[in-house]
Formats: structure tokens, sequence, C-alpha cells
């Protein structure tokens, strides 16, 4: 099934395709300047620190139901190992297998295709299993540090989860922003919760995969107006799930990651930024979430930190 007349009309009116050069990789990274980093620092009030990953562990959020996204496989490989000899320092050493997406983690801008290309234009093609990413690889985003704002869509509108069959909506960001007093500002990374989190904090990996509160394919007009510099949420998905259109699959993504060229985030455990977030009364904050430099991947583990 192609994609439909309206998706490709949202496309034309996000697309940053060559906004930034033709040879650009980095879509609305650009966005994050040195300007808007020292912005970024001054909220900074009481130096309390959120970390805001899921733990890497075997029984971690995936469940199989994508191929080959598998939670971390830890094995040791020294253990106590005396490799200089007898009596001398010991050392203790470990491997692990992942899916680069499996936890808390940021997708490429080549982590999803439509129509043959991958964003600024470049051909699907461009990804191969030996050469993997030509273009716009994670390894591309060298650092991602910015203010953050927390819209905390749950709260604004007073429940603890959004129901499973909820689309977060322009409106509901709007409702959002308005509950947490900020404005959302160009170079912002936008940290959307809807409290899917907790299902997964209570031991039902299921239930918190399907079905799915998540952004509705109307959302990426709103971050494009606002020139957001990148978007993370706390569900597995990241945009509603199934899908509020039937049978269109992953719009969102397309839109963000192909389209605007702005990374996307899933995973994150927003849950005590909530907390911390409604104690200080306010909801913008210095956020550290720097991508792991794998050459060529179309994702990344990534621990988050906000800084409040």
């Amino acid at each position: 099934m192609s994609l439909p007349a309206a998706f490709h009309e949202i496309a034309k009116r996000v697309n940053n395709w060559g906004r930034w050069g033709q040879d650009d990789e980095i879509g609305t990274l650009n966005l994050v300047t040195d300007e808007v980093v020292r912005d970024a620092v001054a909220t900074v009030r009481t130096g309390h620190r959120v970390p805001l990953a899921v733990d890497l562990e075997q029984d971690g959020v995936q469940t199989g139901m994508i191929p080959g996204r598998v939670n971390p496989l830890h094995v040791m490989v020294q253990i106590n190992q005396e490799l200089f000899g007898p009596g001398t320092v010991a050392t203790s050493d470990d491997a692990v297998t992942l899916g680069l997406q499996a936890g808390t983690h940021w997708d490429a801008l080549t982590h999803v295709s439509h129509s043959g290309r991958i964003y600024n234009g470049r051909p699907a093609a461009t990804i191969t299993p030996h050469g993997r990413s030509e273009f716009s690889g994670i390894h591309t985003a060298r650092h991602l540090v910015s203010r953050g704002v927390l819209l905390d869509v749950a709260a604004a509108k007073g429940l603890d989860r959004l129901p499973g069959d909820h689309a977060v909506t322009p409106e509901d960001l709007d409702e959002a922003a308005d509950f947490g007093g900020v404005t959302v500002r160009p170079g912002d990374i936008v940290l959307v919760r809807t409290g899917q989190m907790q299902l997964y904090a209570a031991g039902d990996r299921h239930g918190y995969a399907f079905p799915s509160p998540g952004l509705s394919i109307r959302t990426p007009e709103w971050f494009h107006a606002r020139d957001v510099a990148a978007v993370a949420n706390d569900t597995l998905t990241f945009e509603i799930f199934p899908p509020e259109i039937e049978d269109l699959w992953l719009p969102v993504h397309a839109l963000d990651l192909v389209e605007m060229g702005m990374l996307q985030g899933q995973n994150w455990n927003l849950e005590s930024l909530s907390t911390a977030c409604a104690q200080e009364r306010r909801y913008a904050f210095l956020l550290s979430a720097m991508p792991e430099p794998f050459v060529g991947a179309t994702g990344t583990p990534v621990a988050p930190v906000a800084v409040l």
C-alpha cells in the first residue's frame, strides 16, 4: 500500500531538505547553536540531576515484536584474572550484544526511509550490510546538549497515564506547555510524557508495548513550526500504536526523520523527571543526551540526564 496523499501533503510542509545545504547530515541538530547551549546552561538552578534511561538488562523492554532487536546479552569474558602472573592485579571484563534501539535510545536519521529516500533526498540504497549508513549515521550527531522541555501531557490532563488509544495531538502539546508554563524555543529538545513507562516499571512488558499512546501524525508540523531540535518520549513505538490511520505504519517516524531530519528517541523514563518538575514548578532544564558514536549505525543507546 502506497503512502496516502495526506501524508505527502504534510511531508511537503515539514520538509527541510537543502535547508542547511545539500551536504548536511545532521538536520535539526543545526539548530543547537552555541547561544542555545549557553541559554540552556542558564536554566540550571539547583543542580538536581535526574537520569532518564531504563536499565540495560536481558529482561528489558523488547518483547520480540521487532525481529533482531534483542535486549542486552551480557557475558563475563574475564573474572578476577591475574593477567601478569600470580599475585598481580586481577581484572574482570565483560561484553554485550544488543540491539542499538533496544533500550533508551536515539533513532538516527537513517532509521527509516520512504519512497526510496532518506533525509536530504539521499537514496535509501546508501544503507548497505557492510557499508552501513553511508550518510547521517548516528556518529554524525557528535554532541547533543541543549535546553530540554518536558511536555507532561498526562499530568496536564490530570492523569497518571494516557489511555492506550490516545494519539497525542498538537492541542495536547499546547495544553502541556501551558501546564508547565513553558514556551518551546528553536533548538529545544522536547520530551513528551504519556505515563506509559509506568506499565514497564510494573513488570508489564507486553502492556507497555501494545496498545500504546503516542504522537499523532499531526505533531510533526507542530515541532517544525517551533524549530525543535529533537523529540523523545516514554513509549516503545514513539507514535501511537496501532496507528491512528489504518494500515499507515510509522508515518511520524518518516516525517520526523526523513522529511524534517529530526532525531527522535524512545523508551525514555520520564517518571522521576515529572515528579521533579512538579516539585520545582518548572519544566525547562539542561539536558545532556549524547549519542554513542557507532559509525554508520541507525540508532544508539543513550543515558540522558536532566539537570535542574
